[in-house]
């Protein structure tokens, strides 16, 4: 499956929002690294990546993408709809190096209203003060239709 948007897609959220990523309002969350500042540990670093996909900002997951793992083409699905994020483990902080993050995300393709789970360990390292992406272990699993 690849990445897509949310109904959102091509509008940013106000500051008072919730952020699609769930945790905090988007002014006081995603929304300051989605607008370049560096995130400050990997989990923050995902979470703004899972917001970029939810919203089709496909610039942020290219600028966060490390060069060394980074695709060629990143196209972002239209009919995939992002509707909830659950972090069950994390690595690293603001001393470290490397970090990772265990997570899953709740998808519903709009076209079809198939229903599923992206599953995905990712591996993030700090480079140049910064957190990028590196890669992901995924796993994917179709649910029922509700």
């Amino acid at each position: 499956m690849s990445f897509g948007a949310a109904a959102q897609r091509g509008r940013r959220p106000a500051d008072t929002d919730p952020c699609p990523c769930g945790r905090a309002a988007f002014g006081q969350c995603c929304g300051p690294i989605l607008a370049g500042e560096p995130a400050p540990t990997p989990e923050r670093l995902m979470r703004s990546r899972y917001t970029a996909f939810a919203l089709g900002d496909a610039a942020h997951l290219r600028a966060t993408w490390h060069p060394s793992t980074a695709p060629e083409r990143l196209d972002l699905d239209a009919a995939s709809r992002w509707e909830g994020l659950e972090i069950i483990a994390t690595t690293g902080g603001p001393d470290d190096r490397r970090g990772t993050v265990e997570f899953r995300a709740r998808w519903r393709d709009a076209d079809t209203g198939r229903r599923g789970v992206l599953h995905e360990v990712s591996r993030f390292r700090l480079a140049a003060g910064r957190w990028y992406y590196l890669d992901g272990e995924v796993s994917e699993r179709e649910t029922p239709e509700e």
